[in-house]
């Protein structure tokens, strides 16, 4: 089992930058992709971001040009870095680690979500 657990979300104000940490409580050893969701008040849980195994990475069309994704391997931990935030950016942050793949041991393949952040950008 793995457990995720997310940090770094806060107050901004508009226009101001925050940085989100993603980190599975173990080493997989396998190849995995790991995703960023959020989810606004009274709104559907939508995606945000993902970095594949590769460091291939893929932002929502709201987002792209304004976060960026990346991984520290020795810390085992994703990074959201949001800029340029808007009010439209409040929601509480997601991380999720798919561990499909074949490669992954059986005991360990599976979805795993994070508790979530919160972040709140007021103008």
């Amino acid at each position: 089992q793995v457990e995720v657990v997310e940090s770094g979300g806060g107050s901004v104000q508009a226009g101001g930058s925050l940085r989100l940490s993603c980190t599975p409580s173990r080493i997989l050893y396998c190849d995995y992709d790991t995703y960023w969701y959020r989810e606004a008040p009274g709104k559907d849980r939508e995606f945000v971001s993902r970095i594949d195994s590769d460091g291939l990475t893929r932002f929502s069309d709201s987002v792209k040009d304004r976060f960026s994704i990346s991984q520290d391997a020795a810390k085992n931990t994703f990074y959201l870095y949001m800029n340029n935030l808007t009010p439209a950016d409040t929601a509480t942050y997601f991380c999720q680690i798919d561990a499909q793949k074949s490669g992954c041991s059986s005991a360990l393949r599976g979805i795993y979500w994070g508790q979530g952040t919160h972040v709140t950008v007021f103008s």
